[in-house]
């Protein structure tokens, strides 16, 4: 039996990690996720990267989401872009002067992962517009929570619907599957400013009242392909 879960209506790449990401029409997915999501990260000199929380891997650097980043070639370096939208010259040596720290360096990845957690985050319409209505003070959109689909699910479908679908496979497209493994517990970045978005601490609030601090549907890559916005999201 085969479900249709939604469509795509979002695609979302982070090229350095933890700064604001692009939006993209269309985009190939290999084993490691989408091709160049967060393949980039802004580190200090203890190996940490840049992130909106302090663990054993990620040192919170204030203000990373209000840069974006993006790619003019896939098979190249990510541009990193100010405040204003501007493209910086040099992407250390900015960061080294925005952050007042000097040893802070865009760094590739290497043997240890910049994922969070798992490489592919799917977030629905259905969760979205609940949040929207929870908050309705603040301005929320999917950036908030930095997925990499976002889909647009039928009329009526309950927010968290992703809880339904861990341990089903997914296949988007003509060839990408996936398989949904659990949510992603949120932290303060959800309450971060970031371009036009401002702060607010009771986005984070909310979620963690009616749901745990959990939100949205994180999967492995069972398949790769290419994924277009508007391509249907079929459970398995």
């Amino acid at each position: 039996m085969v479900t249709e879960a939604g469509v795509i209506e979002g695609i979302w790449r982070y090229p350095i990690k933890s700064t604001g990401g692009e939006i993209l029409d269309q985009a190939e997915v290999e084993e490691r996720g989408f091709v160049g999501d967060r393949l980039f990260a802004v580190r200090d000199a203890h190996g940490k990267f840049g992130s909106g929380k302090n663990t054993r891997r990620f040192r919170r650097m204030q203000g990373l989401l209000q840069l974006r980043s993006r790619y003019v070639d896939d098979a190249g370096e990510p541009e990193l872009l100010d405040r204003g939208g501007t493209v910086v010259p040099d992407r250390s040596a900015y960061l080294r002067r925005y952050l007042g720290r000097e040893d802070v360096e865009v760094a590739r990845e290497g043997a240890i992962s910049h994922f969070d957690q798992l490489p592919i985050s799917v977030l629905t319409t259905a969760t979205l517009d609940w949040v929207r209505s929870a908050v309705p003070d603040v301005p929320v959109d999917e950036r908030r929570f930095r997925p990499n689909l976002l889909v647009r699910t039928p009329p009526g479908t309950p927010p968290f619907v992703e809880d339904e679908w861990f341990g089903s496979k997914a296949r988007i497209g003509d060839a990408v599957c996936i398989e949904f493994v659990r949510s992603s517990e949120r932290c303060v970045m959800t309450n971060e400013a970031q371009q036009d978005l401002p702060h607010s601490s009771l986005v984070l609030r909310a979620i963690t009242k009616a749901h745990d601090m959990r939100l949205d549907g994180l999967a492995t890559v069972v398949s790769p392909g290419h994924v277009r916005v508007g391509d249907p999201v079929v459970l398995l």
